[in-house]
């Protein structure tokens, strides 16, 4: 059944009102290959009993590697629309009705998931599934934060605080009551399916020009933990994932993004959401690729976050290493994926031309913290490829 969103405007108290509006995250220009048949949306939307006055001016949302997200703007109501791109052959790769029963059943529970408003499984409407929710107005925080938006370092700390402990309400939910939310998960052995799901999706998409984490997979395997608990997990929890007040930026008012969210170990949503975590004292390619405003005076280190988390959360882990391990392999699968098209000439968008530079790095750093937990010097890894040593040795320096 359709529901009617709740309100999509802000109003601003504590700011100019034009000095806020520049802060938010807004649509730009549809892409010429990714038009939108709004007409035949809105019709269907009506045909839903949903209130639309006028018609929509739609814009999209930067991006385009994943799913397309576009933004319907009528008169009455501002909305978001979200669909799998083009051409996309398997459905549980971009499965909007998962990620739309995902919020759904969340909604209730935990407040910084979008409105849902309708959920389209009728093919002829625009040629596939997507789903429609409200729009959250506000600051999304990219690899920086907005120009002209200065927090002072006391207000970072509790940015970084907030966010932490969004994801923490998250693994809290309890989700055995709701059918919705049970159905989402496979039960125990998620750590061994990920290792192994990984492992394999590596191989599988490896270029002769990127190292084979030959040592670091063998590692993940021999270390293999048993499941530390069960919850509702994002598995792509990033600052650039969640929506900030505008007239207050240190406050978390959404999370977006749930393709991914799943039933697992929450320990492993947190490493794979620190193999993002580029903080001050990394090195120049890190923080080159760096995606969300980590680096800031203020923010946690990725120890100061896991001492964080597991403190709130009551937990006590004897082999950390393993999680944060898992997740710069598990990034550099996914790097190494996106990588493997523009390899293979599949794609030229120029942003992916450096990333095998970047599965060195995450390589290496594998490495140092597979050095650091056993207690030995890199150089004891015999196995380990002459070039890739000299690049881990350097960023040991």
């Amino acid at each position: 059944m359709s529901e009617q969103p709740a309100s999509a405007t802000a109003t601003t108290t504590s700011q100019p009102a034009a000095k806020t509006e520049a802060f938010i995250d807004k649509a730009g220009e549809v892409r010429s290959a990714e038009t939108l048949d709004a007409q035949a949306v809105t019709d269907w939307l009506k045909a839903q009993d949903i209130d639309l006055h006028g018609e929509p001016k739609v814009t999209q949302f930067s991006g385009g590697a994943s799913n397309w997200t576009y933004r319907l703007q009528y008169d009455n109501v501002d909305l978001i629309l979200r669909r799998p791109p083009a051409g996309t052959k398997a459905k549980s790769a971009h499965d909007m009705v998962r990620e739309y029963t995902v919020q759904h059943a969340l909604k209730e529970d935990y407040p910084y998931v979008p409105q849902m408003i309708a959920l389209c499984e009728d093919e002829s409407v625009i040629g596939c599934d997507f789903y429609v929710m409200e729009r959250l107005v506000g600051i999304i925080p990219r690899s920086n934060l907005p120009k002209g938006l200065d927090l002072e370092t006391t207000q970072v700390r509790e940015l970084c605080t907030n966010v932490i402990d969004a994801l923490i309400e998250l693994h809290q939910v309890d989700y055995s009551a709701n059918a919705e939310l049970m159905s989402l998960g496979k039960g125990e052995g998620y750590c061994e399916r990920q290792v192994s799901g990984w492992d394999k999706r590596y191989k599988k998409a490896k270029t002769p020009n990127v190292p084979s984490f030959y040592l670091v997979r063998q590692w993940l395997k021999r270390n293999l933990p048993a499941d530390s608990s069960t919850c509702v997990i994002h598995n792509d929890w990033r600052f650039d994932n969640v929506v900030l007040d505008p007239n207050d930026p240190t406050t978390v008012i959404g999370v977006l993004d749930w393709e991914m969210a799943t039933l697992g170990d929450p320990l492993m949503d947190l490493g794979s959401a620190l193999a993002y975590w580029v903080q001050a004292d990394d090195n120049k390619i890190m923080k080159q690729s760096r995606r969300q405003p980590t680096h800031l005076k203020g923010m946690m280190t990725r120890a100061e976050v896991v001492d964080y988390y597991l403190d709130k959360m009551g937990m006590q882990v004897d082999n950390w290493a393993f999680y944060e391990v898992f997740g710069l392999f598990r990034l550099a699968g996914i790097a190494q994926q996106i990588y493997y098209r523009y390899y293979h000439k599949q794609t030229d968008n120029p942003a992916f031309k450096n990333f095998w530079i970047i599965i060195h790095a995450l390589h290496a750093r594998c490495l140092i913290l597979i050095a650091k937990h056993e207690g030995r010097q890199l150089a004891s890894h015999d196995k380990v490829p002459a070039p890739v040593q000299k690049i881990a040795e350097k960023f040991l320096k």
